[in-house]
């Protein structure tokens, strides 16, 4: 007999019928035995819907109330399906946030979970209840609701198997696994049966939307078994576990990753002297704009510079202004281009295998598509490229590095 958490996601529990269809998969790991704490998001299109209503009020929206208003449809979600546990005859118990409680810190809409108290719902686990815990959103030590970011049930998923001492913790989904990319634009994507911390972290920051990055990140760091699984069907899933328990001999490259959401933005006659990275960037951060791709030109005559770097394109008109009010530091001129995607490979098996990039240059070239920038790291390689060859790059990669 073990503890799990299983976490489905919104689109797993996105109608009445598929909310019954999560009670029934519940109810089949209950009758193995096991102790399940189950965790839930929103029914999909709800947080969205609730985002439009608090726009329609004010676009100013105050960020404490914004948090009330969305942890409402994880609430909804749990009420529903521990009705419809009840309605086939287990003992099943919802707790709110504040119940529990599930104790954050940090900003509203971007908090993080610190604790939770564990001796109730472990107390209700050992009489045979299933406890039903929303995800997405806690409380501050002030008693304020607090929401942890979009994506967030998978957070507190990981949260909840790494503070309850769990055995595992399985992501339920609309798709049965992690694949090699997105299946819905490549038909010939395929679902990788294990993948590391590691890799999975490096997807999911990089584009893929299976899971959310800093679930993976402390499942990473306290080495909590996850697998993502189908609510729709019985296939095996993907087992997302330690580097050390997977064969990379015969596997270069595990995945490819696209996103279409980041702008790149070009300092041309920066000056070259130590520091003036530092002040260009410290106003994005306090502004809380994530900054990815950087490269720096060698200067040819030590005084100035170029400077590329990539973010989120919703960023863009706030970052524009940010460099043009920056009086610490002298730019001749900023490019912007919104047109671009940011493409990646990713790998554990790179780390011990050479001409990796080359293959992956080389292949771009032979459909005619011009990098605009590039990253690198271990296991994985990015680069910027025009949107309009994102599907084109993306196939040709997979296609080269043996995926399809």
């Amino acid at each position: 007999m073990a503890k799990k958490v299983l976490k489905f996601g919104g689109t797993s529990v996105g109608s009445i019928e598929r909310i019954i269809n999560a009670a029934k998969i519940v109810g089949k790991e209950h009758a193995k035995g096991h102790k399940l704490i189950v965790v839930v998001s929103a029914m999909a299109g709800k947080t969205n819907e609730l985002i439009e209503q608090s726009i329609s009020i004010s676009k100013e929206f105050d960020k404490r109330e914004l948090d009330v208003l969305l942890s409402s449809g994880e609430q909804v979600t749990c009420s529903l399906i521990s009705g419809a546990l009840r309605g086939i005859g287990l003992i099943a118990k919802s707790w709110m946030n504040w119940q529990i409680p599930i104790i954050t810190e940090g900003d509203h809409n971007n908090a993080r979970i610190i604790n939770m108290r564990t001796e109730e719902i472990d107390k209700f686990l050992s009489e045979g209840g299933i406890a039903i815990i929303p995800g997405f959103q806690g409380i501050s030590k002030r008693g304020d609701i607090t929401s942890i970011g979009r994506g967030g049930s998978d957070a507190t998923a990981v949260a909840i198997a790494k503070i309850f001492k769990t055995d595992s913790c399985e992501i339920y989904t609309d798709v049965d696994g992690v694949y090699s990319t997105d299946p819905n634009k490549i038909p010939v994507a395929k679902k990788i049966d294990k993948i590391s911390y590691q890799e999975m972290l490096e997807l999911s920051s990089l584009g893929a939307k299976v899971m959310q990055p800093s679930a993976v990140q402390t499942a990473m760091m306290y080495d909590i078994p996850l697998q993502v699984r189908s609510t729709f069907t019985d296939r095996k899933g993907t087992d997302i576990i330690n580097q050390e328990n997977i064969d990379y001999s015969k596997k270069v490259v595990t995945g490819v990753a696209y996103s279409k959401d980041d702008a790149k933005i070009t300092l041309i006659g920066v000056q070259d002297k130590p520091g003036v990275a530092a002040s260009i960037f410290e106003p994005f951060s306090e502004n809380q704009i994530n900054v990815d791709m950087v490269i720096q030109n060698v200067s040819s005559d030590g005084k100035t510079t170029d400077l590329t770097f990539t973010i989120k394109r919703d960023d863009l008109d706030k970052t524009l202004s940010i460099l043009k009010n920056n009086k610490k530091v002298k730019i001749k001129e900023v490019n912007h281009n919104t047109n671009v995607s940011k493409i990646s490979i990713v790998g554990a098996g790179m780390v011990t295998t050479p001409g990796v990039s080359y293959k992956m240059f080389k292949a771009l070239s032979e459909e005619k598509i011009n990098i605009l920038a590039i990253s690198t790291s271990e296991i994985k390689i990015s680069i910027i490229i025009d949107e309009n060859y994102t599907v084109e790059a993306v196939k040709k990669l997979h296609k080269t590095f043996d995926l399809d």
